[in-house]
């Protein structure tokens, strides 16, 4: 399928996305033959038991299968799983890890994005809408000791909702950037306060959401992975207090714990947040 990368289409976004996830992640998962038949069986014993209990038809089996075939024509494998799926996968993954939360990564993530020192200015055009926001803090070890030179790559949406490289007429690094804390772990972040957003509804994720009559709300959201020397990356996301889709997340990925508490200063607002990473020797 052809895909008119210049609008703001969901299949613009999911082809995006697909081939970013292809280039971008390790593909190949160093797993034995006996788990892969164990977890394919559960997942297949799973879908038939729901087919069983609740005596799914053939014109419903058939418009599953209609959609199935629809979510990879759109390119909305990525959109689906990320938003559907990765909170559990991220709840296991970090089960046995201490320090700060994380959450999920979703489908937005590129890497490499420009370094910009411990006092940053994330890209913007000029003329970029929102309110300016400064967001510092620390990082630490889970011991309280600073973690000197720990990196922050953060991205976030804009405020219509839309993210660099995912969305047509938007700067190559708008609102993306690289930032490595000073030998106090300190990092100061200057940027644009993102807007909640829905997930692309024009495509078979949309679809999926309209027939179950969910909805397709993202709360506000600033995105980071940070990482230090003999430290744990965490993958996470920060949230602000009052919005009404904290509580109701479509993608099932708000905790508590990664709340912020802005308060307002000239211009804009400000946010404290510090990340506790565990040491390598937890893994």
């Amino acid at each position: 399928m052809t895909v008119d990368q210049s609008v703001a289409t969901a299949a613009a976004s999911g082809a995006n996305a697909t081939q970013r996830f292809a280039s971008d992640k390790r593909l190949a998962a160093d797993t034995p033959p006996e788990r892969v038949s164990m977890l394919a069986r559960e997942v297949l014993s799973a879908v038939h038991t729901t087919i069983r209990d609740h005596q799914v038809t053939y014109d419903e089996y058939n418009a599953l299968k209609s959609w199935l075939i629809q979510v990879g024509q759109d390119g909305e494998w990525p959109l689906f799983l990320d938003v559907w799926v990765e909170h559990v996968v991220e709840e296991v993954a970090s089960d046995t890890r201490d320090g700060s939360k994380g959450t999920i990564e979703g489908p937005y993530y590129v890497p490499d994005a420009p370094e910009l020192g411990s006092e940053a200015w994330l890209p913007t055009r000029d003329g970029e809408q929102g309110t300016p926001l400064l967001f510092e803090g620390q990082v630490r070890s889970v011991d309280g000791t600073p973690i000197s030179g720990a990196t922050l790559e953060i991205w976030h949406a804009d405020a219509d909702g839309f993210y660099s490289q995912f969305a047509p007429g938007i700067p190559e690094w708008n609102l993306r950037g690289t930032v490595t804390a000073d030998t106090d772990g300190r990092f100061h972040i200057h940027t644009m306060k993102p807007a909640p957003y829905q997930i692309p509804t024009d495509g078979a994720c949309g679809k999926l959401i309209s027939a179950a009559d969910w909805h397709p709300w993202r709360p506000a959201h600033l995105h980071l992975k940070v990482a230090g020397q003999g430290h744990q990356q965490i993958t996470t996301q920060l949230y602000f207090p009052g919005d009404p889709h904290n509580d109701d997340d479509v993608a099932s990925a708000v905790k508590p714990e990664l709340v912020l508490d802005p308060r307002d200063i000239d211009g804009g607002q400000q946010v404290t947040y510090d990340f506790v990473l565990d040491s390598d020797a937890a893994v």
